[in-house]
């Protein structure tokens, strides 16, 4: 039906007899002369149509925003001054000499040939519409791009593309499984795969030795920016490694892809442990374009008087941190500061303590804070001198368990850097390395870190004598504070993941009724392995700039895990229910 798309032709066309096809993105009437802008996926070509053809002519009269076209005509340049150097095809225009009208269109929900400020559940609503935004089609253009130069890359490599399972059973991988009834077998549930994990560990002891799929993968978990119920994993697994030549080869991956992808060159990934970035930043995924770091102040305050402080330094759990902002002084007024106050509350923090450098010359007198007589005046110097503090600075503290003061300053600090524009560079990629085995739960018990299949660095009779201070072989990557794919070296002895199970409350009784296909497959000479997964859509909206990942997937859920396109979830009748052996009942409201 057509010869060119509208973004693909250029003065190398002119004098060319060609056929588009697309939709009207303007129409506009100038002095007898019409003008439509005809858009497809690839750009947007300006037609000429004028009085000369009189059925051409009357059918663009009766055309509106979103028709979609077929038009013939030929290729000329346009007039000298009335050029548009922005677009790709600015220098030419097609002057058409038939139209077919090959579908009206109702008027749009909103807008689509200039950005204008939706909301977003309009947007979801009308997602085919929204879809048709050339800033919204380049990002899926992108993202399309971003996997097959992924695909090729391990292709090169070696990686097996290998299709797995999606209804599978539950395992426990931290969060919650989305579970389909099964009909043939009553009362039973397959659950969609949280992620390829199990199955690829199988696909490394039946000699695949490099696996990747790029895989679709579930978490029936609460929702936030950068979360979907569903998700799409890069996923990759590979036999007879150690960690350092995998993360050598995914790093390589990634920083060939930033370099033809956007023309961006990273240096070598800084490698830094895990207890260390959560010693300096609160958190296994630092943002290192943030200056900003943590220091301890515990030794300082633990024999003052201030019993938020001392409590918390004197807690075996506790943690009291500072953290100095240089010359925010003057930046940042009360109301903003109270402002941060609540904004950590969000994280738990019971408050915000701080101390303003006004001038140090006059010692405790020349600091400007509710808490310095609480401290005391040694006190304060003393942290001051800990920090490098000087005049202008703003130091904010954090005390209480050491969970909330990291979850709450490392917050506080992501959003300091942002709202003052702290940043020293662009991007900043890394390795969060020697992670935790495992970590206390709520009820004291303890949990895997990553997942209960990663292998421990020591031995399985030293695992078991000590599992609270055992370090994992797991590597995360991370660029600019955000976790872009995770990993580890897998245990490939089966008695060394009976040992994890068995730290992990779970019985070989259990662990041969849920994972005894696992076991039994250990035993059958299973290689050292290990392997990766990154997120596609985090890594699509980093490389694009978007604010959310639902602004990089086609059709994507809303916060509340709803898809307001087609208004999933939704009931079905009882016919299918009674088939599944399913019966439903209603919800009891509170009295």
């Amino acid at each position: 039906m057509r010869s060119h798309y509208c973004g693909g032709i250029s003065e190398s066309n002119i004098d060319q007899e060609i056929t588009l096809c697309g939709w009207v993105h303007k129409r506009r009437d100038h002095g007898g002369v019409i003008f439509l802008d005809l858009r497809d996926r690839d750009g947007v070509a300006q037609i000429v149509i004028d009085p000369d053809t009189p059925e051409a002519f009357k059918l663009a009269e009766s055309v509106r925003s979103e028709f979609v076209l077929q038009i013939k005509g030929r290729v000329r340049r346009r007039p000298e001054g009335t050029e548009n150097k922005d677009k790709a095809t600015g220098f030419v225009e097609v002057l058409g000499t038939e139209i077919v009208i090959l579908n009206s269109a109702a008027t749009p929900p909103f807008p689509l040939d200039e950005y204008v400020d939706v909301g977003e559940e309009v947007r979801l609503r009308y997602r085919f519409m929204d879809l048709r935004r050339p800033e919204m089609l380049n990002k899926l253009r992108f993202r399309s791009k971003v996997t097959s130069y992924i695909r090729n890359f391990l292709d090169g490599q070696g990686f097996m593309d290998v299709e797995t399972p999606i209804l599978t059973r539950a395992t426990p991988e931290g969060a919650r499984d989305y579970l389909v009834p099964s009909r043939t077998h009553p009362g039973s549930f397959f659950a969609l795969p949280q992620s390829p994990q199990l199955f690829k560990q199988l696909l490394m002891v039946s000699g695949v030795d490099r696996y990747y799929q790029v895989a679709k993968c579930f978490r029936d978990e609460d929702l936030r920016a950068d979360r979907q119920p569903e998700f799409t994993q890069i996923d990759v697994e590979c036999s007879f490694v150690d960690e350092n030549t995998l993360m050598l080869i995914m790093e390589q991956m990634v920083r060939e892809m930033f370099h033809d992808l956007l023309n961006i060159d990273f240096p070598v990934f800084p490698r830094m442990p895990y207890s260390e970035a959560m010693k300096r930043f609160g958190s296994d995924k630092p943002d290192l374009r943030i200056p900003l770091e943590f220091v301890d102040v515990d030794d300082l305050v633990a024999d003052t008087e201030f019993k938020v402080f001392a409590g918390a330094a004197n807690d075996p759990k506790g943690r009291v941190v500072a953290l100095k902002v240089d010359g925010a002084a003057e930046k940042l007024s009360r109301k903003q500061i109270d402002d941060y106050t609540k904004f950590v509350g969000i994280y738990g923090a019971k408050g915000l303590a701080w101390i303003k450098v006004n001038n140090l010359e006059q010692g405790a007198e020349g600091l400007q804070s509710p808490i310095v007589k609480f401290l005391g005046g040694d006190v304060c110097l003393s942290i001051m001198s800990r920090l490098g503090a000087k005049n202008g600075d703003i130091v904010f503290f954090g005390a209480d368990k050491a969970t909330i003061v990291n979850e709450a300053l490392g917050a506080l600090r992501i959003k300091l850097g942002h709202d003052l524009d702290l940043f020293t560079c662009e991007w900043a990629p890394m390795w969060v390395v020697d992670f935790p085995m495992f970590e206390e739960t709520s009820d004291g018990g303890l949990t895997a870190i990553h997942h209960p299949f990663t292998s421990p660095s020591c031995t399985p009779e030293e695992l078991a004598a000590n599992p609270s201070e055992a370090l994992s072989i797991a590597y995360d990557m991370v660029l600019n504070g955000t976790e872009l794919g995770g990993g580890s070296i897998r245990i490939h002895d089966p008695e060394m993941q009976k040992t994890v199970f068995r730290i992990l409350g779970i019985n070989d009784e259990e662990a041969q009724n849920k994972f005894g296909f696992l076991l039994d497959a250990l035993k059958f000479g299973c290689p050292p392995h290990g392997g990766l997964a990154f997120g596609l859509d985090r890594l699509i909206m980093l490389m694009t700039g978007a604010k959310s990942i639902r602004e990089v997937i086609a059709f994507p859920k809303t916060q509340s895990a709803m898809c307001v396109l087609t208004q999933a979830p939704g009931a079905v009748d009882e016919k299918q229910l009674k088939e599944l052996h399913i019966r439903t009942r209603k919800s009891q409201s509170a009295d």
